[in-house]
């Protein structure tokens, strides 16, 4: 179990005031993926590959407040440890744990991708969340805001969290996990995002655990682990697609499926036509 500071002890308070006055229930569960376990928390790693004192800290760790690794952790269901990172190529998945990689990966359209591959139909068994550092490194997306914003979306959709909301035109949600394009205040999670996590992971626990195993279930395809899966024509069908944010889909057969979020940088500023 996480060790609470007076930071996250005050932190927590302010979102359990949040989560009583909230009169919505949370519906932005991602597909119903979740990561397997046998009991509450799921511990699970989260592995730096950062390259930046920018990206590491707004990824930051379960003791440094108010970044995504700390904002997560708040979860009574999530108990997070930064780790060092394992990925390898252009930030290949290990299995049992989440990888977070930047880079420049080019003028290819997006900002931020969360990758998770599963096995039986919705059970997480390793994740990835890759930064675009070639519109980072440009003046309008070279802001903290926007780094919080966009780390902690892909890392919160590793869990198994959906959007609120996905128009990038109305007011801010004061959620990470809302479309904006004003980041200002959307660059933590909010009470609706524990309530959902709560949600995911409370409702059952599962007969075996895919975080921090050692290898993949058997009866997946060797392929499956292996690859990189960079591109757009390596992550199969389109479900879902608009002009800020895909969903893809690469069906292995049998439950094993690959599931990849793309948050497409803004199309209509200049400086960042692919």
């Amino acid at each position: 179990m996480l060790k609470f500071t007076f930071a996250r002890l005050a932190a927590l308070s302010t979102i359990v005031v949040l989560c009583v006055t909230a009169s919505v229930s949370a519906n932005h569960s991602w597909g119903g993926y979740h990561w397997a376990r046998t009991e509450n928390p799921v511990n699970l790693q989260i592995g730096s590959n950062l390259t930046t004192a920018a990206w590491r800290t707004a990824l930051g760790s379960e003791n440094a407040p108010s970044t995504a690794i700390f904002d997560w952790g708040l979860s009574g269901v999530l108990d997070l440890r930064l780790v060092a990172g394992r990925a390898k190529g252009n930030c290949k998945p290990t299995v049992g744990r989440i990888e977070v990689c930047n880079g420049s990966y080019g003028n290819n359209g997006w900002l931020g991708i969360a990758q998770i591959w599963i096995t039986g139909g919705v059970h997480i068994t390793q994740a990835t969340t890759k930064l675009n550092d070639t519109y980072f490194n440009t003046p309008t997306y070279n802001t903290p805001a926007w780094r919080q914003l966009v780390v902690c979306q892909e890392v919160g959709h590793n869990f198994g969290i959906g959007h609120q909301d996905e128009n990038f035109d109305n007011a801010n949600l004061n959620t990470c996990m809302d479309y904006t394009s004003n980041p200002a205040s959307n660059q933590h999670p909010n009470g609706h995002d524990y309530d959902q996590l709560d949600q995911i992971y409370l409702s059952h626990t599962d007969g075996y655990s895919t975080a921090a195993a050692a290898k993949l279930p058997n009866g997946v395809p060797p392929a499956m682990g292996q690859l990189d899966f960079d591109g757009r024509a390596q992550w199969g069908q389109v479900k879902k697609e608009s002009r800020r944010e895909s969903e893809f889909e690469l069906d292995f057969g049998g439950g094993n499926l690959l599931v990849t979020h793309v948050f497409w940088a803004d199309p209509q500023a200049d400086a960042h036509q692919p």
